[in-house]
């Protein structure tokens, strides 16, 4: 059965023009034009038609850690958000550090309501001291690697994952992408929110910054001197935007990404001591959030992710020292990346679509020119819609949105993932 959005406005990466999408039932955009009807027709008028949203940092919590999210759960929310592929980070229970977990994220993903990318961890365990076994991971298509969670402290061990990692780019048939949570862990132990005149005020012990960018400055340099590819996850100060735009400039090749709280949250935030506001790296200060958006707007950052992090009521619901780091964001993205990034949407839509997409190894499906032939990986978003936060309405088993109450503008009104109507008038058909 073929399908058509009809009346919408397609935005990608070709520019804009109001089109018919017409869907074929082999996944792929059949034929684009005026006056088209399908076998199902969807309403797009008033709305835009773009390439589906590609996450880059996203935490599905499967397998052990079900009672806060599943990888079915999640991709119900990352389709509500309009996103059409989640990479799905391996700080679950046990790692993805070896070809058994990396195989049974990718079979559970299977059924899932968007493409999940698997990761995987770039040391044993996380632990930072023996190197997972990469080359068997890449001959299963692992693509990215990461300890998120825990940045690589040994510099001489990251120095050889690095060096070991451009050696496998030949067998994966593209560079292999090294992504960095950034933190000393011996500057940043102990802090539970930015180290600055708020933790002062508040008496909670902070962070501060410099356990970011010692680790961004340590890493540009190691890209330096081995060529691998690093992509650093959620920059959150000024200084580290700067390094990673001077490291821009001098070519080499590194890519970043900031999450939606990371612009749109300070560590004001953090006086009501609601553990919700409570998140690694930590909310930052108002010069900070300034500097990540020049960041956006001028191409130093690559990619909107959200570091979608779900926690179960009563771990969140702890003091705020003793509460987990992390908070949902995988259906509040787009709207807060339109009212707070300060970005008009074609920006946006990059930023959450095709640059992420090529990060990620996935541009051949996901962040493509709405086009025939290309895959019908898509989402339909209404700009002028308003809705209210609210987490028990989430699709998440979690409710930890720091956006509780707040009412945004910019709702995901359709989600085709290949070729299926995985969301149809904002609600998830599965």
């Amino acid at each position: 059965m073929s399908l058509v959005l009809r009346g919408g406005t397609v935005v990608d990466s070709q520019g804009e023009r109001v089109l018919d999408v017409e869907i074929g039932d082999d996944g792929r955009i059949a034929s684009v034009g005026n006056d088209l009807r399908g076998d199902i027709n969807l309403d797009a008028s008033g709305c835009v038609v773009a390439p589906g949203f590609v996450d880059l940092h996203v935490h599905l919590r499967e397998p052990g850690q079900e009672d806060a999210e599943t990888i079915q759960s999640g991709s119900r929310g990352g389709a509500l958000g309009g996103y059409t592929a989640l990479v799905a980070m391996p700080n679950t229970e046990p790692v993805a550090d070896c070809a058994a977990v990396v195989e049974q994220v990718r079979h559970l993903g299977a059924a899932a309501l968007c493409e999940i990318v698997p990761t995987a961890a770039m040391t044993v365990g996380r632990l930072g001291v023996d190197m997972a076994p990469m080359g068997e991971l890449v001959d299963m298509g692992v693509g990215i690697f990461t300890d998120d969670g825990t940045g690589v402290q040994d510099p001489r061990l990251m120095r050889r994952i690095m060096e070991y990692s451009t050696g496998l780019s030949a067998r994966l048939g593209r560079p292999v992408v090294l992504a960095q949570h950034c933190e000393v862990s011996a500057l940043a132990e102990g802090g539970y929110m930015h180290e600055g005149d708020w933790s002062s005020r508040l008496g909670i012990p902070g962070q501060p910054a410099e356990a970011e960018e010692l680790m961004v400055m340590r890493d540009i340099a190691l890209v330096r001197l081995t060529g691998a590819h690093m992509h650093f996850q959620h920059l959150s100060t000024a200084s580290s935007v700067a390094m990673v735009r001077g490291a821009k400039a001098a070519g080499l090749p590194v890519t970043a990404e900031a999450t939606t709280h990371h612009f749109s949250l300070t560590d004001a935030a953090c006086a009501s001591f609601d553990p919700v506001f409570k998140v690694h790296p930590p909310l930052r200060t108002d010069d900070d959030v300034a500097a990540v958006r020049r960041g956006l707007a001028d191409g130093t950052i690559d990619a909107i992710a959200t570091d979608h992090a779900p926690h179960t009521d009563h771990s969140k619901e702890q003091p705020f020292d003793s509460a987990p780091p992390g908070m949902l964001g995988l259906e509040t993205a787009f709207s807060l990346a339109l009212e707070d990034s300060g970005l008009d949407l074609p920006e946006i839509l990059a930023l959450m679509s095709w640059r992420p997409a090529a990060i990620a190894g996935i541009g051949d499906r996901h962040g493509t020119p709405v086009v025939a032939g290309s895959h019908a990986n898509l989402c339909v978003i209404d700009p002028d819609e308003t809705w209210t936060v609210s987490g028990r309405a989430m699709a998440s088993p979690s409710s930890n949105t720091p956006y509780e109450g707040r009412t945004l503008r910019g709702r995901v009104r359709h989600t085709i993932s290949a070729g299926e109507p995985v969301v149809v008038d904002g609600e998830a058909m599965r």
